[in-house]
């Protein structure tokens, strides 16, 4: 019996994670027929069919449902022997690709790499900022850092911290037009919003006793970029819900006032990102623990004024 086809092994689970040859191929740095003719190997071999192939949609066969779970662990116990061999005498070498929003990453992440990089010389980084969502087996990232409530998916998270959204304004336009009670009174407001958000002009909120309530806005400012709107808040142009790690400091200088103290936005999180796959270089590791340990206390969450806009929302 001829030896396994170990490489082809490997770019099958890598197909069936991507979901298409072409995914696959970016995620390995390869051409598509390369990538095509070592499924075309695998199934010559096996004599039947790993993946049912239409103009539209490739999905696995039931051949390739019954070998994906092998081939996945095939491969996990393929890296992790030449992670714990080459570890200790190799020194940690690659591109790491990582996506983050363009606010968050510029403040917070941008800061973390010099010293990374100085630390693991052999490391190079590309960062790409972009506050629309990013679909990372599909781009070929390796991580990406996600700002919200995780939807149920094969996507590996790991949570950082907690993010608590602020209703916001500058002092000069709530004396202008008044400080609203109650979330209803934001109807009259204007409003500036984020079009990223799932639904920009309805504005939901968590009130006393776990009360919800709904309140559709509108305002003279839209935009896909959170930080473009401080500008127009701080010149007192309306109200906005912005991010604590966004306008912590404008809370803490007065330049901005938190607004409704006993409603607030449904709890969402800062979370890393990876591919479904189990199988995670050692580079993506080490720079998912250095942001990781550096962000174990963010410095928005250490400051009480952004905390006192309303109910802390904890860590889980």
């Amino acid at each position: 019996m001829t030896d396994p086809d170990f490489e082809a092994w490997s770019l099958f689970v890598a197909v069936a994670e991507a979901g298409s040859f072409a995914g696959a191929a970016r995620a390995r740095g390869l051409s598509v027929p390369t990538v095509s003719r070592a499924i075309a190997r695998l199934e010559e071999r096996l004599g039947a069919a790993l993946f049912h192939r239409t103009s539209r949609r490739l999905s696995l066969s039931a051949l390739g449902q019954e070998a994906l779970g092998e081939a996945q662990a095939l491969v996990l116990a393929a890296q992790r022997m030449e992670e714990r061999l080459g570890e200790a005498t190799q020194v940690p070498a690659g591109t790491i690709r990582v996506a983050a929003p363009l606010d968050f990453g510029r403040a917070y992440i941008a800061p973390l790499l010099p010293e990374f990089m100085a630390k693991w010389p052999g490391l190079s980084i590309e960062l790409y900022l972009d506050d629309a969502r990013i679909d990372i087996v599909a781009s070929g990232h390796d991580l990406v850092l996600r700002i919200g409530k995780l939807a149920d998916s094969s996507l590996i998270a790991r949570r950082l911290c907690a993010v608590q959204v602020l209703t916001v304004a500058a002092p000069a336009y709530l004396d202008r037009a008044g400080r609203p009670a109650h979330p209803a009174d934001l109807g009259r407001h204007q409003c500036m919003r984020y079009l990223n958000a799932p639904n920009p002009s309805v504005w939901q909120f968590e009130g006393p006793g776990g009360s919800d309530y709904s309140v559709t806005v509108s305002g003279p400012l839209a935009t896909t970029n959170g930080g473009a709107l401080l500008p127009a808040l701080l010149a007192g142009e309306g109200i906005a819900m912005l991010p604590d790690f966004l306008v912590w400091e404008e809370l803490a200088a007065g330049r901005l006032e938190a607004l409704l103290p006993d409603w607030t936005r449904p709890e969402m999180a800062l979370f890393l990102v990876t591919p479904p796959s189990p199988l995670r270089p050692q580079r993506v590791r080490l720079l998912m623990d250095w942001i990781a340990q550096r962000l174990q206390r963010p410095p928005w969450q250490a400051k009480p004024a952004a905390a006192s806009a309303g109910k802390a929302v904890t860590e889980g």
